[in-house]
C-alpha cells in the first residue's frame, strides 16, 4: 500500500507536468495560426487600399500640353484683370474666349472646350460640370483661332468660392490627345442685387401714402388757420343822437312850446348844444305865461 501511494506522489506530477505543456504547445499553435489569419486579412485590406488609390488617380484627367501651341484666355463677361480674383455673378452668363496658336509644322485640331466647379479645398472634386462644346477646328502651322464659350452658375451658389477648371482638348496631326487648363484658379459667386422686390416696393408705396397723408392734413390746417385771421372784426355799435328832426315825434310838445321854437331865428332847429334841463326850464316859463 505504501508501494503504491509512493509510485502515486512520484508518477502523478510527471503526468500533470506533461499535461500541462501540451495544452501550452496547443494554445501556442493556435495563436500563431490566429496571428498567421490576422496578417492575411490586413494585407489584403491594404492591397485593396492601393487600389482604390490608384484607380482614383487613374480617374483623375491628365493635363498635358504640347510644347507646338500656345493658348490664351480672355473674359468678356465679367471682365477680369490678372492678379485678383474672379467674381461670377451667379444667374448670369459667363461667357470667355479661349486662342489658340500653332507655332509647329503640324497641323493641330481644336476640338472641345469643357468648363467645371471643383471643390475649392481639392480641384480632384467635382461640384458641377457644364457641357463640352465641340469645335473640330484645323489649325494650320503659324495660324491662330478663337473659340468661345459661355456657361451659368447657379443661384444656389451664391455666396461661396469654387474652383474653376476650363480645359481645352485638342490633338496633332499624328493623333496625339491633349488636354490642357487654360484656366484653374479659386473663383467667388456673387449675388447681384439689381431691380425692386416685393417688400421693398410695398414699403415705397407706404411711405409715399403716409407723405401724401401729412401734405393733406397741412394743407388743411393752413387753410382754416388762415380763414380765422381773415375774419372781420366785430364792430362796436355807438348810438348817436338823431340828426333828422323829420323823425322826431313833437306831439308830446306844447303848442305854445312849438311855437316858440319854429318862431327862433334857427328856423325851428333844435340846438343841440342846448341841454333836457334848460328846455324843460323854458317850456315850465312858457306854462307859467
Amino acid at each position: 500500500m505504501k508501494k503504491l501511494l509512493i509510485f502515486a506522489l512520484l508518477v502523478l506530477p510527471a503526468v500533470l507536468l506533461t499535461v500541462d505543456s501540451g495544452s501550452r504547445l496547443m494554445a501556442h499553435a493556435t495563436e500563431d495560426e490566429l496571428d498567421e489569419e490576422l496578417d492575411v486579412e490586413v494585407e489584403s485590406d491594404d492591397a485593396s487600399v492601393t487600389q482604390t488609390d490608384e484607380a482614383e488617380t487613374d480617374d483623375e484627367p491628365e493635363t498635358t500640353k504640347s510644347p507646338d501651341a500656345d493658348t490664351f484666355l480672355l473674359f468678356t463677361r465679367p471682365l477680369h484683370s490678372s492678379g485678383s480674383q474672379l467674381e461670377l455673378p451667379a444667374g448670369y452668363p459667363v461667357e470667355f474666349l479661349v486662342g489658340f496658336a500653332n507655332k509647329g509644322s503640324d497641323d493641330f485640331i481644336v476640338e472641345t472646350v469643357e468648363a467645371s466647379f471643383r471643390y475649392p479645398m481639392d480641384f480632384n472634386y467635382y461640384i458641377q460640370n457644364f457641357s463640352a462644346i465641340p469645335y473640330n477646328r484645323e489649325i494650320k502651322p503659324g495660324h491662330e483661332a478663337t473659340v468661345s464659350y459661355s456657361f451659368l452658375p447657379s443661384e444656389s451658389f451664391a455666396g461661396r468660392p469654387f474652383g474653376l477648371n476650363i480645359a481645352l482638348n485638342y490633338r496633332d496631326a499624328s493623333g496625339n490627345q491633349f488636354s490642357e487648363a487654360v484656366f484653374n484658379e479659386t473663383v467667388s459667386i456673387t449675388e447681384v442685387d439689381e431691380g425692386l422686390d416685393g417688400e421693398t416696393f410695398f414699403l415705397y408705396v407706404f411711405l409715399a401714402a403716409v407723405v401724401v397723408l401729412l401734405l393733406v392734413l397741412g394743407q388743411q390746417f393752413l387753410g382754416s388757420y388762415g380763414k380765422r385771421k381773415r375774419s372781420p372784426a366785430v364792430r362796436k355799435t355807438v348810438e348817436t343822437g338823431t340828426t333828422n328832426t323829420k323823425d322826431v315825434d313833437y306831439d308830446w310838445i306844447p303848442a305854445e312850446t312849438l311855437k316858440k321854437i319854429q318862431n327862433s331865428p334857427k328856423g325851428g332847429k333844435v340846438s343841440p348844444k342846448q341841454s333836457p334841463r334848460q328846455r324843460k326850464a323854458k317850456r315850465a316859463a312858457g306854462s307859467d305865461e
